[in-house]
């Protein structure tokens, strides 16, 4: 019977992109304390370069930190290439990068006789280039990564790749339109990719974090004048029935589990850590 542990995962290489930042750059300490060789990709290479030094220190695992745009396959072929350099072959891929913006992002939460009066603050106001920015971000950039990234997995006949998802894939969010669907859309390559690849040794799943302070929704969450919880904020406490927001160091458990080996029959499932938000019906 095999070890329930997560040794058979030491040495081996993880790809995260979005590694810098909030949530990335916890589960890359996951990563490094089980002894993977863990290759950070992130548009802000001095930040990946930072984040890959801080882990190193309290893990002293492998670390490095790469500049890398998830849009354009040049940058991550170079990236690819200098992985095999440093840590060989790469054997999982987490697909991290991701976020919303403002410009995707309506002020009003839902429509009214007032909002006829300011379209502005609606759906009706928004442009199709925030759209486009998070769309192509979010699902283009974990489409194009797998791409690139996950040749070497299929030729080796194992491995896994890993999306990260959101609870706004399953219940749509007021106010985020743009980033709901690519998540949505996220969660249905995820599946379709699992199927695709089922037989080649390479599984494919996802998770969606409930609710988790980082740069990307702290404008929406909290106040920055005052520091206290926006209405948006409270009423997401109010709907997660462990009443707190999740510590990103929550997500660890979760994904080494479907990295490693003790998943190896699961595949095409995406699987919430929130608090327990999915199960809500808010009564």
């Amino acid at each position: 019977m095999k070890k329930a542990d997560f040794s058979e995962l030491a040495g081996r290489t993880c790809v995260i992109t979005g590694g810098a930042g909030v949530i990335g750059s916890s589960i890359v300490e996951g990563l490094a304390a089980v002894g993977m060789k863990t290759a950070i990709l992130d548009i802000n290479a001095e930040l990946a370069g930072k984040v890959a030094e801080e882990v190193r220190s309290k893990t002293e695992g492998k670390v490095l930190g790469l500049k890398a745009d998830v849009l354009d396959r040049a940058s991550l072929e170079a990236a690819r290439d200098r992985i095999h350099a440093e840590f060989g072959r790469i054997q999982y891929l987490i697909n991290g990068a991701g976020g919303n913006s403002p410009k995707a992002t309506t002020k009003a939460e839902e429509m009214d006789e007032g909002s006829k009066k300011d379209w502005e603050s609606t759906f009706f106001g928004l442009g199709l280039e925030g759209f486009d920015w998070v769309f192509d971000l979010n699902f283009k950039g974990t489409l194009l990564t797998s791409m690139v990234l996950a040749k070497d997995m299929v030729e080796d006949g194992s491995g896994a790749i890993l999306n990260i998802s959101s609870m706004t894939s399953y219940k749509p969010l007021t106010k985020v339109p743009a980033y709901s669907a690519a998540k949505a859309a996220v969660n249905n390559f995820t599946e379709w990719l699992a199927v695709h690849l089922a037989k080649t040794g390479v599984r494919v799943n996802a998770i969606a974090p409930g609710f988790f302070l980082t740069e990307q929704n702290r404008f929406l969450l909290v106040d920055e004048k005052t520091g206290r919880m926006t209405p948006r904020g409270e009423k997401i406490i109010a709907n997660t029935p462990m009443g707190r927001y999740g510590e990103v160091e929550e997500l660890q458990g979760t994904v080494l589990y479907l990295l490693s080996d003790l998943s190896r029959f699961v595949t095409g499932i995406v699987v919430p850590v929130d608090g327990g938000y999915s199960a809500f019906g808010g009564v």
